[in-house]
């Protein structure tokens, strides 16, 4: 089913942004950001379905528990001024605010009926039917929906295909086991200036000692920029800010933990409950992260997974694999949702 898009200007009072309609017949739709320039534009539909607003209220009231179990204790602490290294890492390094992630958005295609809590959120604008089907209300107010425009899509089309890009060729790739979490035990090499206040389980000449008498193979760049200078050179890889695509791969722990990344940079255009698949699965990995790490976390109750030994070794790749399991679905969710995104986006003007 294909929707018209149309351009004309219309006297009524300001409603804001307006957008691709429902998906039926003989719909019509303004904008007034100029996208169109007053020419009509026929484009596929993706909208999916619309919500009433007790339906879009439960999935919103779901989604926030949900993630409260994770959000409230990060509050609770920030207030106290207290630090987790482990529980308050996905709130610290990745941008997405606490309230950010607590908002629940349906994803690009879905109309919330009755939801004046999203008229102004970015991305968003009211729907309207098209001039025969007009719904008047008792008030005199047009009867609208609100959902992520598709001139807000536009502008995401190059970051939607950038995302698509490392996924795809991520996924593209077999996982790579065994890296047993080294990297984050070069970062303290042969440094006394460590990035957590924590102790290291086996010292420094201990942990010196670890680096040097293992093979490093960090194929993520986010990971092997904190390598300290003495440990880069013992990389077998070199992975660049710019070279993502050429070199993550499915069993990387960070890789995993980015999918929360991804998942986030999409929104409001993907559904939050994706971007809540993420974090938890983000919050399982960066616990095993830190349990293989050269720090002695056992006052915050985690024991350590000793990669050092045969059997800190196989405990750690057993979790790794487990881990790259979980994560193949959801990257191909995210991708599936990047396809989506890009069959409906209007092709760029000139």
């Amino acid at each position: 089913m294909r929707v018209a898009l149309d351009a004309e200007s219309r006297e009524q009072p300001d409603l804001g942004h307006l957008l691709l309609a429902e998906p039926v017949p003989g719909v019509a739709v303004d904008s007034d950001d100029g996208l169109l320039r007053g020419h009509e534009r026929n484009v596929p539909s993706t909208f999916v379905e619309t919500l009433d607003r007790p339906t879009w209220q439960a999935r919103a009231a779901a989604h926030a528990a949900r993630v409260d179990a994770w959000v409230q204790p990060h509050l609770a602490r920030r207030r106290a001024g207290e630090k987790h290294p482990v529980h308050d890492f996905l709130f610290d390094y990745y941008s997405q605010r606490p309230a950010a992630l607590r908002r629940w958005h349906p994803g690009f295609g879905v109309v919330l009926e009755d939801a004046p809590e999203y008229h102004g959120v970015k991305g968003y604008g009211r729907v309207v039917r098209g001039r025969e089907h007009h719904y008047v209300a008792e008030n005199g107010a047009f009867d609208l929906g609100l959902s992520v425009t598709v001139d807000y899509l536009a502008t995401q089309v190059a970051l939607v295909e950038s995302i698509r890009r490392l996924l795809a060729a991520t996924a593209a790739r077999p996982a790579t086991l065994g890296c047993f979490g080294l990297h984050e035990w070069a970062m303290v090499h042969r440094t006394d200036a460590t990035r957590h206040d924590w102790p290291l389980r086996l010292g420094t000449t201990g942990t010196d000692t670890v680096v040097e008498t293992h093979r490093i193979t960090c194929s993520h760049f986010d990971a092997f920029r904190f390598f300290t200078d003495s440990a880069r050179p013992l990389n077998t890889l070199s992975p660049g800010r710019d070279d993502r695509p050429e070199f993550e791969q499915p069993g990387c722990l960070h890789a995993g933990m980015d999918l929360y990344k991804h998942a986030f940079r999409l929104t409001p255009l993907v559904p939050s409950e994706l971007v809540a698949d993420c974090f938890a699965l983000a919050w399982d990995i960066r616990v095993l992260d830190m349990r293989a790490s050269p720090y002695d976390f056992a006052g915050l109750g985690l024991d350590p997974v000793r990669i050092e030994t045969p059997e800190g070794k196989q405990e750690y790749v057993a979790a790794q694999r487990g881990f790259a399991d979980r994560g193949a679905p959801l990257r191909a969710r995210l991708v599936d949702e990047c396809d989506r995104l890009l069959a409906i986006a209007p092709p760029p003007e000139g």
